[in-house]
């Protein structure tokens, strides 16, 4: 009989993970592979399914055509700033803190 448990082995896979909003989200709920408009929702949703296991990193990286790099990045954004470290329009400014601004002041 062992060898009937073994053979009925299920997907170590969650069906759903908690998501960047506290909601479940499940592998349709994941921007689509053609996504080429990486809004700071969709960039939390990945890092999520990846860091829930709903995804491998490089499933992840393959399926949206990213770099591990670049997953990589969106997760110390995330784990630095929270979500809103993905904005692209704010990840200058998040990533120059600290730093002294290369266009000249009043003096």
């Amino acid at each position: 009989m062992g060898g009937q448990a073994a053979t009925k082995t299920t997907s170590l896979r969650p069906e759903h993970v908690t998501g960047p909003d506290g909601t479940a989200i499940g592998i349709d709920d994941l921007p689509p592979p053609e996504t080429t408009r990486w809004v700071m929702r969709r960039k939390a949703e990945v890092v999520s399914a990846v860091r829930g296991g709903l995804l491998s990193p490089e499933e992840a990286c393959g399926r949206w055509n990213l770099s591990i790099e670049e997953l990589e990045s969106w997760q110390r954004l995330i784990d630095r700033y929270g979500v809103r470290g993905l904005r692209a329009t704010r990840l200058q400014q998040y990533r120059g803190s600290g730093r002294r601004s290369a266009a000249p002041g009043p003096r």
